[in-house]
Protein backbone atom coordinates (compact mmCIF):
# COMPACT_ATOMS: atom_id res chain seq x y z
CA UNK A 1 0.00 0.00 0.00
CA UNK A 2 1.15 3.32 -0.84
CA UNK A 3 2.22 5.64 2.08
CA UNK A 4 1.55 9.43 1.45
CA UNK A 5 2.86 12.40 3.62
CA UNK A 6 0.42 15.17 2.44
CA UNK A 7 1.61 18.81 3.82
CA UNK A 8 -0.48 22.17 3.55
CA UNK A 9 -0.26 25.33 4.58
CA UNK A 10 -3.78 25.75 5.73
CA UNK A 11 -5.88 23.45 7.09
CA UNK A 12 -8.70 22.19 4.23
CA UNK A 13 -11.73 21.14 6.80
CA UNK A 14 -14.28 23.18 6.02
CA UNK A 15 -13.39 23.53 2.61
CA UNK A 16 -14.88 26.43 1.96
CA UNK A 17 -12.31 28.07 -0.47
CA UNK A 18 -10.37 26.89 -3.43
CA UNK A 19 -6.48 25.94 -1.92
CA UNK A 20 -8.71 24.08 0.80
CA UNK A 21 -11.29 22.66 -2.10
CA UNK A 22 -7.70 21.45 -3.81
CA UNK A 23 -6.18 19.63 -0.16
CA UNK A 24 -9.42 18.60 0.94
CA UNK A 25 -10.53 16.66 -2.04
CA UNK A 26 -7.40 15.47 -2.99
CA UNK A 27 -7.02 13.99 0.49
CA UNK A 28 -10.03 12.12 0.37
CA UNK A 29 -9.23 10.74 -3.20
CA UNK A 30 -5.91 9.33 -1.51
CA UNK A 31 -8.52 7.31 0.95
CA UNK A 32 -10.98 6.34 -1.57
CA UNK A 33 -8.22 4.93 -3.37
CA UNK A 34 -6.75 3.21 -0.10
CA UNK A 35 -3.22 4.89 -0.11
CA UNK A 36 -2.21 5.21 3.54
CA UNK A 37 -2.56 8.62 3.99
CA UNK A 38 -1.05 11.02 6.80
CA UNK A 39 -1.67 14.63 6.23
CA UNK A 40 -0.16 17.50 8.39
CA UNK A 41 -1.35 20.66 7.68
CA UNK A 42 -0.18 24.51 9.04
CA UNK A 43 -3.31 25.89 10.49
CA UNK A 44 -2.87 29.73 10.47
CA UNK A 45 -4.49 32.34 12.53
CA UNK A 46 -5.63 34.37 9.20
CA UNK A 47 -7.91 30.88 8.09
CA UNK A 48 -7.93 28.82 11.36
CA UNK A 49 -10.27 25.75 11.47
CA UNK A 50 -11.02 24.39 14.69
CA UNK A 51 -9.66 20.33 14.53
CA UNK A 52 -13.26 19.62 16.16
CA UNK A 53 -14.85 20.82 13.20
CA UNK A 54 -12.72 18.30 11.08
CA UNK A 55 -15.41 14.72 10.12
CA UNK A 56 -14.11 12.44 12.93
CA UNK A 57 -13.92 9.85 10.02
CA UNK A 58 -11.73 11.81 7.83
CA UNK A 59 -9.83 12.54 10.48
CA UNK A 60 -8.80 8.93 11.06
CA UNK A 61 -8.68 7.61 7.92
CA UNK A 62 -6.14 11.12 7.10
CA UNK A 63 -3.96 10.57 10.12
CA UNK A 64 -4.59 14.41 10.63
CA UNK A 65 -2.45 16.57 12.46
CA UNK A 66 -2.47 20.25 12.27
CA UNK A 67 -0.14 22.89 13.95
CA UNK A 68 -1.10 26.15 14.59
CA UNK A 69 0.57 29.31 13.67
CA UNK A 70 -0.15 32.94 13.25
CA UNK A 71 1.37 33.71 9.63
CA UNK A 72 -0.14 37.14 8.88
CA UNK A 73 1.89 39.99 6.58
CA UNK A 74 2.12 43.03 8.53
CA UNK A 75 3.82 46.60 7.44
CA UNK A 76 6.51 46.06 10.08
CA UNK A 77 7.37 42.71 9.00
CA UNK A 78 7.19 43.30 5.29
CA UNK A 79 9.90 46.58 5.99
CA UNK A 80 12.10 44.15 8.14
CA UNK A 81 12.27 41.69 5.44
CA UNK A 82 14.00 44.15 2.86
CA UNK A 83 17.00 44.15 4.39
CA UNK A 84 16.79 40.00 3.98
CA UNK A 85 17.44 38.12 0.71
CA UNK A 86 13.85 35.95 1.29
CA UNK A 87 10.58 36.02 -0.25
CA UNK A 88 8.28 37.42 2.01
CA UNK A 89 5.71 35.71 0.46
CA UNK A 90 7.58 32.38 1.87
CA UNK A 91 9.66 33.17 4.78
CA UNK A 92 6.72 33.24 7.05
CA UNK A 93 5.53 29.92 6.75
CA UNK A 94 8.43 28.39 8.48
CA UNK A 95 8.76 27.92 12.10
CA UNK A 96 10.05 25.55 14.82
CA UNK A 97 6.74 24.04 16.10
CA UNK A 98 5.70 22.96 12.41
CA UNK A 99 8.91 21.54 11.46
CA UNK A 100 9.09 19.53 15.34
CA UNK A 101 6.01 17.94 14.09
CA UNK A 102 7.49 17.11 10.70
CA UNK A 103 10.12 15.48 12.16
CA UNK A 104 8.67 13.42 14.49
CA UNK A 105 6.37 11.83 12.14
CA UNK A 106 9.43 11.03 9.28
CA UNK A 107 10.94 9.54 12.21
CA UNK A 108 7.81 7.55 13.04
CA UNK A 109 6.93 6.46 9.28
CA UNK A 110 8.53 5.62 6.21
CA UNK A 111 7.07 7.01 3.38
CA UNK A 112 7.01 6.37 0.02
CA UNK A 113 5.87 9.85 -1.34
CA UNK A 114 5.82 13.18 0.48
CA UNK A 115 3.47 15.58 -1.41
CA UNK A 116 4.03 19.73 -0.76
CA UNK A 117 0.65 21.15 -1.40
CA UNK A 118 1.44 24.34 -2.82
CA UNK A 119 4.83 26.24 -3.03
CA UNK A 120 4.34 27.45 0.49
CA UNK A 121 5.74 24.36 2.04
CA UNK A 122 8.59 23.88 0.21
CA UNK A 123 11.09 25.70 2.87
CA UNK A 124 10.67 22.06 4.55
CA UNK A 125 12.43 20.32 1.84
CA UNK A 126 15.91 20.65 3.14
CA UNK A 127 14.70 19.06 6.74
CA UNK A 128 12.42 16.21 4.58
CA UNK A 129 15.42 15.22 2.74
CA UNK A 130 17.51 14.94 6.22
CA UNK A 131 14.96 12.54 8.39
CA UNK A 132 13.29 10.53 4.93
CA UNK A 133 14.33 9.16 1.82
CA UNK A 134 10.83 9.54 0.09
CA UNK A 135 10.24 11.12 -2.99
CA UNK A 136 9.05 14.60 -2.79
CA UNK A 137 7.01 15.52 -4.96
CA UNK A 138 5.50 19.35 -5.51
CA UNK A 139 1.77 19.95 -6.04
CA UNK A 140 2.07 22.92 -7.68
CA UNK A 141 -1.66 24.95 -7.55
CA UNK A 142 -0.17 27.65 -9.25
CA UNK A 143 3.29 29.38 -10.96
CA UNK A 144 3.42 31.58 -7.89
CA UNK A 145 5.66 34.28 -9.38
CA UNK A 146 3.14 34.45 -12.68
CA UNK A 147 0.06 35.76 -10.31
CA UNK A 148 2.25 38.41 -9.03
CA UNK A 149 3.99 39.25 -12.36
CA UNK A 150 -0.24 39.75 -13.89
CA UNK A 151 -0.81 41.59 -10.64
CA UNK A 152 1.50 44.02 -11.08
CA UNK A 153 0.72 45.00 -14.41
CA UNK A 154 -2.65 46.23 -13.42
CA UNK A 155 -1.28 47.56 -9.71
CA UNK A 156 -1.82 51.50 -10.01
CA UNK A 157 0.45 52.23 -7.41
CA UNK A 158 4.02 52.99 -8.42
CA UNK A 159 5.58 52.29 -4.33
CA UNK A 160 3.49 49.21 -4.08
CA UNK A 161 4.68 48.35 -7.76
CA UNK A 162 8.43 48.58 -6.79
CA UNK A 163 7.65 46.58 -3.97
CA UNK A 164 5.93 43.64 -5.04
CA UNK A 165 8.55 43.56 -7.92
CA UNK A 166 11.39 43.38 -5.79
CA UNK A 167 9.05 40.36 -3.76
CA UNK A 168 7.99 38.94 -6.82
CA UNK A 169 11.72 38.72 -8.14
CA UNK A 170 12.63 36.67 -4.85
CA UNK A 171 9.46 34.68 -5.08
CA UNK A 172 10.59 33.57 -9.04
CA UNK A 173 14.08 32.97 -7.10
CA UNK A 174 12.69 30.50 -4.55
CA UNK A 175 10.25 28.80 -6.56
CA UNK A 176 12.67 28.02 -9.06
CA UNK A 177 15.32 26.56 -6.79
CA UNK A 178 12.24 24.51 -5.43
CA UNK A 179 11.06 23.12 -8.84
CA UNK A 180 14.97 22.11 -9.49
CA UNK A 181 15.16 20.65 -5.59
CA UNK A 182 11.72 17.95 -5.44
CA UNK A 183 11.48 14.53 -7.54
CA UNK A 184 8.32 15.65 -10.00
CA UNK A 185 6.06 18.63 -9.57
CA UNK A 186 1.89 17.45 -10.19
CA UNK A 187 -0.21 20.83 -12.01
CA UNK A 188 -3.45 21.36 -11.30
CA UNK A 189 -3.42 22.40 -15.68
CA UNK A 190 -1.38 21.78 -18.60
CA UNK A 191 -0.65 25.58 -19.15
CA UNK A 192 0.86 25.58 -15.79
CA UNK A 193 2.86 21.98 -16.77
CA UNK A 194 3.83 23.89 -20.12
CA UNK A 195 5.23 26.84 -17.92
CA UNK A 196 7.06 24.52 -15.87
CA UNK A 197 8.66 22.55 -18.17
CA UNK A 198 9.98 25.47 -20.51
CA UNK A 199 11.94 26.52 -16.98
CA UNK A 200 12.64 22.73 -16.06
CA UNK A 201 12.58 20.79 -19.39
CA UNK A 202 14.51 18.03 -17.54
CA UNK A 203 11.47 17.33 -14.77
CA UNK A 204 9.17 15.15 -14.32
CA UNK A 205 5.89 16.86 -14.49
CA UNK A 206 2.60 15.40 -14.36
CA UNK A 207 -1.12 17.19 -14.66
CA UNK A 208 -3.57 16.23 -11.91
CA UNK A 209 -6.94 18.64 -12.37
CA UNK A 210 -8.67 19.46 -8.58
CA UNK A 211 -11.71 16.35 -8.61
CA UNK A 212 -15.36 16.90 -7.14
CA UNK A 213 -17.72 14.08 -6.28
CA UNK A 214 -20.39 15.51 -8.71
CA UNK A 215 -23.56 13.91 -6.65
CA UNK A 216 -22.76 15.76 -3.80
CA UNK A 217 -23.15 18.88 -5.77
CA UNK A 218 -25.73 18.57 -8.55
CA UNK A 219 -29.40 19.70 -8.12
CA UNK A 220 -30.78 19.16 -11.57
CA UNK A 221 -34.13 20.26 -10.26
CA UNK A 222 -32.94 23.95 -10.01
CA UNK A 223 -35.62 24.56 -7.58
CA UNK A 224 -36.16 27.49 -5.60
CA UNK A 225 -33.68 30.11 -8.07
CA UNK A 226 -33.74 34.07 -7.51
CA UNK A 227 -34.56 34.92 -10.91
CA UNK A 228 -32.39 37.35 -12.62
CA UNK A 229 -29.34 37.30 -10.13
CA UNK A 230 -25.73 37.58 -11.22
CA UNK A 231 -23.03 36.59 -8.77
CA UNK A 232 -19.72 36.56 -7.83
CA UNK A 233 -18.19 33.93 -4.70
CA UNK A 234 -14.41 33.52 -3.79
CA UNK A 235 -12.07 34.43 -1.22
CA UNK A 236 -11.89 38.19 -0.91
CA UNK A 237 -8.73 38.38 1.07
CA UNK A 238 -7.10 37.22 -2.52
CA UNK A 239 -6.10 40.38 -4.39
CA UNK A 240 -6.73 38.97 -7.60
CA UNK A 241 -10.29 38.14 -6.65
CA UNK A 242 -10.60 41.56 -5.53
CA UNK A 243 -9.25 43.16 -8.43
CA UNK A 244 -11.59 41.14 -10.39
CA UNK A 245 -14.67 42.67 -8.50
CA UNK A 246 -13.15 45.90 -9.52
CA UNK A 247 -13.18 45.47 -13.07
CA UNK A 248 -16.34 44.25 -13.31
CA UNK A 249 -18.37 47.05 -10.61
CA UNK A 250 -16.38 49.64 -12.73
CA UNK A 251 -16.64 48.49 -16.40
CA UNK A 252 -19.67 46.40 -16.86
CA UNK A 253 -22.08 46.89 -13.90
CA UNK A 254 -23.76 49.92 -15.10
CA UNK A 255 -24.49 49.02 -18.74
CA UNK A 256 -26.01 45.23 -17.56
CA UNK A 257 -27.99 47.35 -14.78
CA UNK A 258 -29.26 49.94 -17.20
CA UNK A 259 -30.11 47.24 -19.84
CA UNK A 260 -31.82 44.69 -17.07
CA UNK A 261 -32.83 46.64 -14.55
CA UNK A 262 -34.69 44.05 -12.51
CA UNK A 263 -31.11 42.37 -11.99
CA UNK A 264 -29.50 42.17 -8.65
CA UNK A 265 -25.72 41.80 -8.54
CA UNK A 266 -24.26 39.72 -4.94
CA UNK A 267 -20.51 39.89 -4.30
CA UNK A 268 -20.25 36.91 -1.69
CA UNK A 269 -16.83 35.46 -0.07
CA UNK A 270 -14.86 35.18 3.24
CA UNK A 271 -12.38 37.92 4.68
CA UNK A 272 -14.76 40.96 2.94
CA UNK A 273 -12.18 43.96 2.47
CA UNK A 274 -14.16 46.63 4.04
CA UNK A 275 -14.08 49.03 1.05
CA UNK A 276 -16.99 46.39 -0.63
CA UNK A 277 -19.15 45.99 2.51
CA UNK A 278 -19.10 49.92 2.14
CA UNK A 279 -20.59 49.66 -1.22
CA UNK A 280 -23.88 51.75 -1.87
CA UNK A 281 -25.32 50.63 -5.56
CA UNK A 282 -28.46 49.95 -6.79
CA UNK A 283 -29.15 45.93 -6.40
CA UNK A 284 -25.90 45.38 -5.46
CA UNK A 285 -25.61 43.22 -2.47
CA UNK A 286 -22.49 41.91 0.07
CA UNK A 287 -22.56 38.29 1.88
CA UNK A 288 -19.61 38.23 3.64
CA UNK A 289 -19.81 34.81 5.06
CA UNK A 290 -21.88 32.17 2.89
CA UNK A 291 -23.16 29.48 5.79
CA UNK A 292 -24.25 27.26 2.76
CA UNK A 293 -22.43 27.20 -0.05
CA UNK A 294 -24.69 24.31 -1.89
CA UNK A 295 -27.87 26.60 -1.42
CA UNK A 296 -25.85 29.77 -2.67
CA UNK A 297 -24.91 27.99 -5.81
CA UNK A 298 -28.80 26.50 -6.42
CA UNK A 299 -30.84 29.69 -5.40
CA UNK A 300 -28.11 32.28 -7.99
CA UNK A 301 -28.44 31.80 -11.34
CA UNK A 302 -24.99 33.26 -13.38
CA UNK A 303 -21.60 33.42 -12.19
CA UNK A 304 -18.97 35.31 -12.54
CA UNK A 305 -15.24 35.00 -13.06
CA UNK A 306 -13.64 37.93 -14.30
CA UNK A 307 -10.01 37.45 -13.29
CA UNK A 308 -7.20 39.61 -15.02
CA UNK A 309 -4.45 37.41 -13.24
CA UNK A 310 -3.77 34.95 -11.28
CA UNK A 311 -2.15 30.88 -12.85
CA UNK A 312 -3.38 27.91 -12.00
CA UNK A 313 -7.17 26.36 -11.57
CA UNK A 314 -10.18 28.58 -10.69
CA UNK A 315 -11.82 25.71 -8.34
CA UNK A 316 -14.91 27.92 -8.30
CA UNK A 317 -14.69 27.31 -11.53
CA UNK A 318 -14.91 23.57 -11.16
CA UNK A 319 -17.98 23.89 -8.24
CA UNK A 320 -19.76 25.86 -10.72
CA UNK A 321 -20.10 23.82 -13.26
CA UNK A 322 -21.03 20.65 -10.69
CA UNK A 323 -23.46 22.76 -9.32
CA UNK A 324 -24.51 23.14 -13.04
CA UNK A 325 -24.68 27.46 -12.91
CA UNK A 326 -24.29 29.21 -16.24
CA UNK A 327 -20.60 30.82 -15.94
CA UNK A 328 -19.25 34.07 -17.33
CA UNK A 329 -15.22 34.22 -16.99
CA UNK A 330 -12.37 35.53 -19.09
CA UNK A 331 -10.16 33.99 -20.36
CA UNK A 332 -7.50 33.51 -16.95
CA UNK A 333 -10.35 32.79 -15.18
CA UNK A 334 -11.38 30.00 -17.18
CA UNK A 335 -7.53 29.22 -17.90
CA UNK A 336 -6.40 25.21 -17.33
CA UNK A 337 -9.87 23.96 -17.88
CA UNK A 338 -10.84 22.13 -21.50
CA UNK A 339 -14.16 23.73 -21.57
CA UNK A 340 -16.03 25.38 -25.22
CA UNK A 341 -17.29 28.81 -24.74
CA UNK A 342 -20.58 28.99 -25.64
CA UNK A 343 -20.99 25.18 -25.20
CA UNK A 344 -20.83 24.64 -21.16
CA UNK A 345 -19.52 28.23 -20.27
CA UNK A 346 -19.03 31.69 -21.76
CA UNK A 347 -16.13 33.51 -22.19
CA UNK A 348 -15.69 37.30 -22.58
CA UNK A 349 -12.54 39.22 -22.08
CA UNK A 350 -13.65 43.21 -22.60
CA UNK A 351 -15.34 45.07 -20.85
CA UNK A 352 -18.12 44.93 -23.94
CA UNK A 353 -18.01 41.36 -24.34
CA UNK A 354 -18.34 40.27 -20.69
CA UNK A 355 -21.68 43.01 -20.36
CA UNK A 356 -22.90 41.65 -23.02
CA UNK A 357 -22.61 38.22 -22.17
CA UNK A 358 -24.19 38.28 -19.00
CA UNK A 359 -27.37 40.60 -20.36
CA UNK A 360 -27.72 37.27 -23.09
CA UNK A 361 -28.11 35.29 -20.20
CA UNK A 362 -30.07 37.58 -18.29
CA UNK A 363 -32.59 37.32 -21.15
CA UNK A 364 -32.74 34.00 -23.06
CA UNK A 365 -33.72 31.67 -20.51
CA UNK A 366 -32.90 28.80 -23.41
CA UNK A 367 -29.59 30.01 -23.61
CA UNK A 368 -28.70 29.71 -19.75
CA UNK A 369 -30.35 26.87 -19.67
CA UNK A 370 -28.20 25.28 -22.60
CA UNK A 371 -25.15 26.13 -21.01
CA UNK A 372 -26.29 25.28 -17.47
CA UNK A 373 -26.87 21.63 -18.83
CA UNK A 374 -23.46 21.53 -20.55
CA UNK A 375 -21.58 22.38 -17.48
CA UNK A 376 -22.96 20.00 -15.56
CA UNK A 377 -22.64 17.55 -18.38
CA UNK A 378 -18.95 18.39 -18.62
CA UNK A 379 -18.26 18.84 -14.88
CA UNK A 380 -19.74 14.75 -14.79
CA UNK A 381 -17.14 13.78 -17.55
CA UNK A 382 -14.26 15.19 -16.61
CA UNK A 383 -14.22 15.70 -12.45
CA UNK A 384 -14.84 12.91 -10.73
CA UNK A 385 -12.25 12.81 -8.05
CA UNK A 386 -11.66 9.26 -7.61
CA UNK A 387 -10.23 8.72 -11.55
CA UNK A 388 -8.79 12.01 -11.33
CA UNK A 389 -6.71 11.14 -8.23
CA UNK A 390 -6.54 7.22 -8.96
CA UNK A 391 -4.35 8.65 -12.17
CA UNK A 392 -2.19 10.50 -10.07
CA UNK A 393 -0.92 7.37 -8.22
CA UNK A 394 -0.49 5.32 -10.92
CA UNK A 395 2.20 8.25 -11.69
CA UNK A 396 3.30 8.07 -8.08
CA UNK A 397 3.96 4.20 -8.13
CA UNK A 398 6.67 4.98 -11.11
CA UNK A 399 8.44 7.34 -9.02
CA UNK A 400 8.92 5.05 -5.77
CA UNK A 401 9.60 1.55 -7.26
Amino acid sequence: MLKVLQISNKAPFPDNDGSSIAVYNMAKGFIENEVDLYLLTINTKKHFKPDKDVPENFKIKSNYQSVFKDTDTSLPGALANLVSNQSYFVSRFYFKEFEDALIKKLREIEFDIIQLEGLFVGVYIETIRKYSNAKIVLRAHNVEYLIWERHIANEPSVWKRKYLKLQTERLKKFELKIFGEVDAIVSITDIDRSSIQKLCPKKSVFTCITGVNVNDYSNKEKTGVKEKTIFSFSSMDWIPNQEAVDWFLKNCWEKIYKVVPDCKFVIAGRNMPKRFTKLNLPNVSIIENVKNGKEFYNTHQIMLVPLLSGSGLRIKIIEGMAYGNAIVSTSIGAEGIKITSKKNIVIADSPSDFSNAVIDLLNDPDLRITIERGALKFAEEEFDNKKVVAKLIQFYNTLHV
